[in-house]
């Protein structure tokens, strides 16, 4: 196995590529601590318009290849989602993972956005196509569960509640188009690590950290019924992160960012999921171009990006 960065995908008019989304979590409620270590979420995800590409090529072998933002923080080894992904469905259809994929990526890498698990979803797809094996949409969805929590949402897109560890997905109806600013901080946060500040946390305030202590988590209606009517205002007034603090706690820094695009005009400001990428709800296109701005000219965040949500999951894009 030859596994490099590159600048694009060699041999890529004989590949298939599918189109990822990031996503943001306009409410991600944490459950306590099970004994099999995880925790129940009620995690309502929204697909927005920043997106990897993922293209599967014929090759004798296995053969991984990254180019685009943040390229050189993208492991390269058999812990990549995107390679596990491909192997994964090899395995499932007892064939060998011969395949060069290349990922183009414009996801922030360790940010809070599901990019690694957006990869894997675009391998699955971009594997099933080239290969032909015809994998269905309730197999890939459990096989996008075998991966990880996020990536079922990467396959299925749009808006939906993930319960369980965030794999079981209830697809929802959206009425309009919500803007977008999301601050890229340097460096990642690592979400088993915010998982465990946010159990510390708990602890040291008193509450305890497991299922016996903490509620289970549940979906807001307020927040439903905003996405549903397409009412930026409700959405700005409803939307919670229960991992915020545990991701504030280990970078101090984040609430600077998170002050900044308020000042700068906008409606909600968040830690997007794990983080350190914060997220900003705006009124419109201008408002958003305006928060950008600021908290780029704000020095609190290494770049700032306008997109649109929702956004559609996985999509095969062609040769």
């Amino acid at each position: 196995m030859r596994d490099e960065r590159g600048t694009g995908p060699q041999g890529a008019a004989d590949g298939l590529t599918v189109r990822v989304p990031a996503k943001v979590n306009v409410q991600l409620a944490v459950g306590g601590l099970r004994p099999d270590g995880f925790h129940g979420l009620a995690n309502v995800f929204l697909a927005v318009g920043l997106h990897d590409e993922v293209t599967a090529s014929p090759y004798e072998g296995f053969r991984l290849t990254v180019s685009g933002t943040d390229a050189e923080h993208v492991p390269l080894d058999e812990s990549n989602l995107a390679t596990r992904a491909a192997r994964l469905l090899a395995a499932h259809h007892g064939r060998e993972p011969h395949v060069r994929l290349h990922i183009a990526k414009d996801i922030p890498v360790a940010g809070g956005m599901a990019g690694g698990s957006a990869d894997a979803a675009g391998a699955l797809l971009a594997c099933d196509a080239l290969w032909g094996t015809r994998t269905s949409r309730d197999e890939l969805l459990a096989l996008c569960a075998e991966l990880g929590s996020d990536v079922p949402f990467a396959l299925v897109g749009g808006a939906a509640l993930g319960q369980g560890r965030g794999e079981l997905l209830t697809p929802l109806e959206t009425g309009g188009t919500f803007h977008w600013v999301f601050a890229l901080a340097d460096g990642g946060l690592s979400t088993p690590e915010v998982y465990r500040e946010c159990d510390r946390l708990r602890e040291a305030s008193g509450t305890g950290a497991g299922i016996d202590s903490v509620p289970e988590p549940r979906p807001s209606e307020r927040l439903l019924d905003a996405l549903r009517t397409g009412d930026a205002a409700e959405l700005a007034a409803s939307v919670s992160n229960d991992l915020q603090a545990a991701a504030l706690s280990l970078r101090p820094s984040l609430a600077d960012t998170l002050k900044t695009g308020t000042a700068a005009g906008a409606s909600a400001a968040l830690v997007s999921g794990s983080g350190p990428t914060c997220a900003f709800l705006a009124a419109d296109a201008a408002s958003a171009a305006a928060i950008a701005s600021a908290l780029e000219e704000s020095g609190h965040c290494r770049a700032a990006r306008t997109t649109t949500a929702p956004a559609p999951g996985a999509t095969l894009t062609g040769k």
